[in-house]
């Protein structure tokens, strides 16, 4: 044989080796990392060859399944009031995937999560029977928050402050998720994702913008706990208007009549007074108030009610003016409404915060627990004293102040207003904030809800948290102590 040939065969034996050690390669290691690819076709006509488990408001799915026709992907995903729910639910779709609990539970509601097998599907290679997704939702509450907000551009999160259990999630405006449910709903897409008013964003948990005054509930938390004042009705050392340090610009309030001048925390939180809640956040320091804003949960990257939400933020670096105007919930400061339910929570449970959390349990086909999530656990974020205090000035906001709208019949009800500038210079209508608990004079029954109005059909002038956003907490807070 000559050289060229063995050489030419050498080569050869060399390729064969390497086409072999490659396919051992692949079989061996990649194969599960191909099999679970999400653009692994077979992966979605397993996903779908059957019902999926359903996502359970109050004992009813508000989810289903139904067959198609034609096609490799036998069912599809269905809603009932799909609008209404689909903060809560997400979506579960066979072209653009999942999200919300739909995504966050999909193994389960597919029946692939290893956890609703038996050690014979291991080796038939069967699917179990899907699980499903019990939720804390009150539908009378998502009802009332989401007919509440009608056409507007907004949010509202209902808690039970003893609990942690969200009793209602609601963003506007909403979306049918069974529009996108199948595999040739690109129309419905591209018209969801370009919408101008992004109804795909979950506002309650996924878009924080600044709070306004409801931020005021935690300066003055910082200062009773700080010992910068020693009671709610205590006169503040506060000059009207406050002359922001550093600057030629004055604080001033909304209301220049208000007996705002070195007002005690319970008139300055009925009258929303800016002098007062600035030099209160320059007078305790940017470290503090920021201490004080971790415990409700700022900063938190965090948070899952088991969806993720985003950070509500208090920043960390400012000068004295700018922790002036964050004092009244404005310069870097951003919250989502969860974030300030969680505020009002706190503080009608008696300064104890419960962790907020949209499921009670995933079950089996047979109904027995997967997982469970506890109520009420809590940790201590103010004292029970400043507890007290603060709901005693929440409620002198509402019977007395600038919280009117609010009121419930039967029971103790607090809140907070809060108008957010919005743009540059305040160019744009401001975001209109409220934040408050409600409690039964008779049964003990409590809850907490914010609502955040974005975006309203009202002008600018007329853009209140007393005129937009107390009403939709009214009904919410009314229909979670029916």
């Amino acid at each position: 044989m000559n050289k060229t040939i063995r050489r030419a065969a050498a080569f050869s034996l060399l390729l064969v080796f390497a086409l072999l050690l490659r396919a051992t390669w692949v079989q061996a290691y990649e194969a599960r990392a191909l099999a679970d690819d999400k653009h692994n076709r077979r992966n979605v006509i397993a996903q779908y060859a059957h019902p999926l488990g359903d996502i359970v408001v109050a004992g009813s799915p508000v989810t289903g399944s139904k067959e198609t026709k034609g096609g490799d992907l036998r069912y599809k995903r269905t809603y009932e009031d799909g609008e209404l729910y689909a903060a809560v639910t997400g979506y579960s779709s066979q072209a653009y995937g999942s999200n919300q609990l739909e995504g966050i539970y999909s193994t389960v509601l597919d029946g692939t999560d290893p956890r609703l097998g038996n050690p014979l599907d291991a080796l038939t290679g069967e699917r179990a029977d899907p699980g499903d997704v019990l939720t804390t939702i009150d539908p009378a509450v998502q009802k009332a928050g989401f007919e509440a907000l009608g056409d507007v551009k907004g949010a509202a999160v209902a808690l039970d402050p003893r609990t942690g259990r969200v009793l209602g999630m609601v963003s506007t405006p909403s979306y049918d998720p069974s529009e996108i449910a199948g595999s040739v709903d690109g129309d419905a897409w591209e018209r969801l994702t370009t919408d101008e008013d992004k109804p795909l964003v979950n506002r309650a948990i996924r878009q924080p913008v600044a709070p306004g005054s409801t931020f005021k509930l935690v300066v003055a938390a910082a200062a009773l706990e700080n010992g910068l004042y020693g009671s709610v009705d205590e006169p503040t050392r506060s000059e009207n208007p406050y002359r922001m340090p550093g600057t030629v610009k004055d604080l001033e309030n909304e209301n220049p009549s208000a007996p705002c001048e070195n007002a005690s925390i319970r008139v300055a939180l009925q009258y929303s007074c800016n002098n007062v809640f600035g030099k209160m956040a320059v007078d305790l320091g940017k470290d503090k108030v920021r201490a004080m804003a971790e415990k409700f949960g700022f900063n938190d990257e965090e948070q899952d009610v088991p969806a993720r939400a985003y950070p509500s933020v208090y920043p960390s670096t400012m000068d004295k003016a700018q922790t002036a105007l964050s004092g009244i919930g404005q310069f870097d400061v951003t919250a989502t409404p969860l974030q300030m339910a969680m505020v009002s929570a706190a503080i009608a449970n008696d300064g104890l915060l419960a962790a907020p959390h949209m499921v009670s349990k995933v079950v089996d086909a047979d109904g027995d627990t997967l997982r469970s999530y506890e109520d009420g656990e809590a940790r201590r974020i103010v004292s029970s004293s400043t507890a007290e205090q603060l709901r005693s000035a929440m409620v002198t906001v509402v019977e007395d102040g600038t919280g009117s709208n609010a009121g419930v019949d039967g029971a103790e009800v607090g809140g907070k207003t809060g108008t957010a500038q919005r743009g540059v210079d305040n160019s744009e209508k401001p975001y209109a904030w409220f934040t408050s608990y409600a409690k039964d004079k008779e049964t003990g029954e409590e809850v907490a809800v914010a609502v955040l109005i974005e975006d309203s059909d009202a002008r600018r002038a007329e853009v209140s948290g007393n005129g937009l956003a107390a009403p939709v907490a009214q009904r919410m807070m009314a229909a979670a102590l029916k």
